[in-house]
């Protein structure tokens, strides 16, 4: 596996991590939380391929079989709480490390599937965990700042905006999933 493979490889895996971090910018999440939460995305879409790895795909058949159920169950939890909870009186929404863990896990099972590319090919291992690690940082970071400047021009409550956009990512991975 060459390097711009395992960038293309890291972006695409950053990109659910992209957009639940627009979400919680156009809800308003303060910055702090939202720096845990995309530090949180870089170690679960880091670790998990390296599960794998080490797995050596015992559980790889599991994941590839469950795992987008699994990730729409709780992207559906997550977007539908943001759907029909209350908005905060707060004008900045709370971010709670229960809510970080689950988007966390939500949007990193896919990269758990990846870890079992790298079998073959151990050389390129930390490299990749690194890339990808450091990619989903990254786009988290980016996607809640463009997802602040956004929300403020939002003439409608973002919380609905926030909430589909999650259920459409759970609804996204189980179809890739059940096409696979």
């Amino acid at each position: 596996m060459d390097l711009l493979s395992i960038i293309l490889l890291a972006i695409g895996l950053a990109m659910d991590c992209f957009a639940v971090s627009i979400a919680q910018g156009m809800q308003g999440t303060r910055p702090r939380p939202v720096i845990q939460m995309a530090v949180l995305f870089g170690l679960f879409q880091g670790g998990m391929p390296l599960i794998a790895y080490f797995a050596g795909g015992i559980f790889a058949d599991f994941f590839t079989r469950w795992s987008h159920w699994i990730a729409l169950i709780l992207l559906l939890f997550i977007g539908g709480k943001m759907l029909f909870e209350p908005k905060e009186s707060s004008p900045q929404a709370a971010l709670t490390l229960r809510t970080m863990l689950i988007l966390a896990v939500a949007t990193s099972i896919d990269a758990l599937s990846i870890g079992v590319l790298f079998i073959p090919v151990p050389e390129v291992l930390w490299l990749a965990i690194a890339l990808i690690a450091a990619t989903s940082t990254l786009f988290s970071l980016i996607g809640f700042w463009l997802g602040k400047t956004l929300g403020r021009h939002l003439p409608f409550n973002a919380n609905i905006l926030g909430g589909c956009i999650l259920i459409a990512i759970g609804v996204k991975i189980f179809v890739e999933g059940l096409l696979t």
